[in-house]
């Protein structure tokens, strides 16, 4: 039984997109050909290849990490572990409204067959939404929750949270999603956390939606941290924002204990891949511009270590 939680800097670099990466990157649907397969293996190579690059520029070693899915990212999972890098992979179907396992019933072979540092989920979840999903979920949450904290596992627990607006929500703010983010996604995050944890969700890190008040950061560290649970991590996710939005959230995160990095993904390689595969760059000056890309939200996290005194 490992001790919950994880409270070290965590630097992430995600890029564990399945159906969104192979519909919009690539525009194919549907099944895919071994050619089409190996193409986007190709892809994820560069995004790959770019965190190598940083930790070997400026990044330290010790905090950096990928989050790559098996479909197409198995090879660097290996390599990644060869390397001593911290590795993420995930559990979840893609393109899937409800959470539910990837590989069903056979999920802890899976799991066990990278043992990545963390196995992540992503989970759509709005607490005044759908009261039978939100249960099915939670229960299939658990049962991934148990067996990731048991003597099984040697993996720790990353939860991807995604509060999505309900109509209803929406309607009382006239529509505006701007709105939404700032005055009722908070709050919703905080109960839908607290809602969790009673089911007997117990993640070592929440990787959240990025909060545009220090005050909101401080109400959901509190809460992941509750009830013995001091250890609990909380990462920012990009949301796919701009460089400059990205950057305003993790400022506000750093400035927060209990955030302790963030995982950004589609903001660090969405445009350079697209120009390598427009011929616009080549494959090196791709992987250098995601690269500076990755080691700028990381200076944003380490200016704060760097501060705090030993």
């Amino acid at each position: 039984m490992t001790i919950l939680g994880f409270d070290k800097p965590l630097y992430i670099l995600p890029f564990d997109h399945r159906g969104s990466f192979q519909k919009k990157m690539f525009g194919w649907d549907g099944a895919l050909s071994a050619q089409q397969t190996a193409e986007i293996a190709a892809a994820k190579r560069i995004i790959y290849d770019a965190f190598v690059a940083a930790v070997d520029g400026s990044v330290p070693k010790g905090k950096a990490g990928i989050l790559v899915d098996e479909e197409f990212g198995s090879a660097i999972l290996r390599d990644a572990v060869r390397h001593g890098y911290v590795t993420c992979a995930p559990a979840e179907k893609s393109g899937q409204e409800e959470f539910d396992f990837e590989y069903g019933e056979d999920f802890e072979k899976h799991i066990e067959a990278f043992y990545p540092t963390f196995c992540k989920v992503l989970v759509r979840y709005n607490p005044e939404g759908d009261q039978d999903l939100n249960r099915r979920q939670s229960a299939r949450l658990k049962r991934l929750s148990e067996y990731l904290h048991s003597n099984k596992s040697r993996s720790r627990f990353m939860f991807e949270l995604l509060v999505p607006a309900e109509k209803s929500q929406l309607d009382r703010l006239n529509g505006d999603k701007k709105a939404y983010d700032l005055e009722l996604r908070p709050r919703l995050m905080a109960q839908t956390i607290e809602e969790l944890q009673d089911a007997g969700v117990e993640p070592d890190v929440w990787k959240i939606e990025g909060l545009d008040r220090q005050s909101d950061c401080e109400r959901i560290v509190a809460v992941a941290r509750q009830g013995g649970r001091s250890k609990v991590g909380c990462i920012i996710l990009g949301r796919g924002e701009d460089d400059r939005k990205v950057r305003e959230w993790l400022t506000t995160a750093a400035a927060v204990p209990g955030f302790i990095g963030f995982a950004v993904g589609r903001t660090s390689f969405w445009n350079p891949l697209v120009d390598w595969r427009a011929k616009k760059i080549t494959r090196n000056a791709a992987v250098a511009e995601i690269a500076r890309r990755y080691q700028g939200f990381v200076e944003i996290f380490e200016i704060r270590e760097k501060a705090v005194p030993a």
